[in-house]
C-alpha cells in the first residue's frame, strides 16, 4: 500500500513528518477547527483519480468557517489546485483520503478569529472489514447535542469529543459502534456516520433538525435511491423502538461509504444479513464514485 510523504501546510508541500501547529494554537487549545474527509477515487481502466464531490466539501468547509467566524475565507479554485497538487506529490497508486483541516492558529484569547492556517493530508485508508460482515450497533447513553449548543450540522472538530466518548463507551461494551440519540430522544446518528433503515419497504433517515451532520454522502444517497426506485427517502425523526422494527440498515459516511448494520441492542436487524437495498445502493455508489457510469459527472472532478 503507497504511503504518503508529502503534507501541505499553508500552501506550501512540506515533508509528512515534518508538519506541524504550535500546540498553544487556538486550533488546539479551543479546537477551533473545521475540517472535511474527501475521497479521491481510482479509475481501475485508466488509473484517473476523481475527486468525489468536492466543490460540495468545500462549500461545506466554507460555510463552517463563517459560522466559526474565522477570519479568512479560501478561494475554492485556488484550494481545488492545491489539493490536486498534493495527491499528485504523494504519487498514488490507488484510492486517496485527504484530511482537510482550518483552524485559527493564531496563541491567543478565546475570541481570537485568525490569522487562520489549513493543512492537508493525503493518506491511503483501507476498507473496513465490516463492509463485508456488517456492524453492531449500541445505542448510547450520550445523546447529540442541539443547534443551540454545539451545532451539529458544522463538522468542526469540537463536536467529535462528544462522539468520541459514545464510540468508546460502545467498544467497551462490546459493540462494533454507537447508535447516538438527540436530547428529545429521538434517533441521530453515530459518532462517525448518518444512519439510515429500511422499515416496510421505505427507507428512512433522521431529517436535519434530528442533530445530524449535514453529509455529503447522506445527500448522494437519497439521490441516488430517487433515481433507482422512483421512491423519496423518508426524511423524518425517528423513535427508539422503531430501530428494532427495521427490515435493514446501513450507516454511510466519506471515510466509511456504506456499512451494512446487522444488529442494534444486540437485537437482530431484519434476519441479521445484509438487505438488497443496502446491496444495491452500496453497488451503485460505487459505480458513481470511481466514474464507471457516465452519470452525474458533475459530482466527480479529475486530479
Amino acid at each position: 500500500m503507497w504511503q504518503p510523504t508529502r503534507i501541505l501546510v499553508n500552501d506550501e508541500l512540506v515533508s509528512f513528518e515534518s508538519a506541524g501547529v504550535h500546540p498553544l494554537s487556538l486550533g488546539m487549545a479551543y479546537a477551533t477547527t473545521v475540517f472535511e474527509g474527501i475521497r479521491a477515487y481510482r479509475d481501475p481502466d485508466s488509473g484517473t483519480l476523481w475527486f468525489f464531490r468536492l466543490d460540495d466539501h468545500l462549500k461545506r468547509l466554507d460555510q463552517g468557517m463563517k459560522v466559526m467566524r474565522m477570519d479568512r475565507r479560501f478561494d475554492a479554485g485556488a484550494m481545488r489546485e492545491a489539493l490536486s497538487g498534493l495527491v499528485r506529490a504523494n504519487e498514488p497508486d490507488d484510492d486517496v483520503y485527504i484530511r482537510l483541516l482550518v483552524y485559527v492558529e493564531a496563541i491567543g484569547l478565546l475570541a481570537t478569529t485568525g490569522p487562520v492556517g489549513y493543512t492537508a493530508a493525503a493518506m491511503p485508508r483501507e476498507r473496513s472489514r465490516l463492509v463485508d460482515t456488517g456492524m453492531s450497533l449500541g445505542v448510547s447513553s450520550w445523546r447529540r447535542p442541539p443547534d443551540d449548543v454545539s451545532p451539529p450540522r458544522l463538522k468542526a472538530t469540537a463536536n467529535y469529543h462528544n462522539a468520541r466518548l459514545a464510540h468508546l463507551q460502545a467498544r467497551a461494551d462490546g459493540y462494533d459502534g454507537a447508535l447516538m440519540l438527540t436530547t428529545s430522544g429521538k434517533v441521530s446518528e453515530t459518532p462517525i456516520a448518518c444512519f439510515f433503515m429500511v422499515r416496510d419497504g421505505c427507507l428512512l433517515t433522521p431529517d436535519t433538525c434530528s442533530s445530524v451532520l449535514e453529509s455529503i454522502t447522506r445527500d448522494t444517497l437519497i439521490t441516488l435511491h430517487r433515481e433507482l426506485t422512483g421512491e423519496a427517502v423518508h426524511e423524518r425523526p425517528i423513535d427508539r423502538s422503531e430501530l428494532y422494527l427495521a427490515d435493514e440498515a446501513f450507516i454511510c459516511g466519506t471515510g466509511q461509504e456504506i456499512i451494512p448494520v446487522t444488529s442494534i441492542d444486540r437485537l437482530p436487524v431484519g434476519d441479521g444479513s445484509i438487505g438488497p437495498v443496502t446491496r444495491t445502493l452500496m453497488a451503485r455508489y460505487g459505480d458513481v464514485v470511481r466514474g464507471l457510469t457516465t452519470d452525474h459527472t458533475h459530482w466527480r472532478t479529475a486530479v
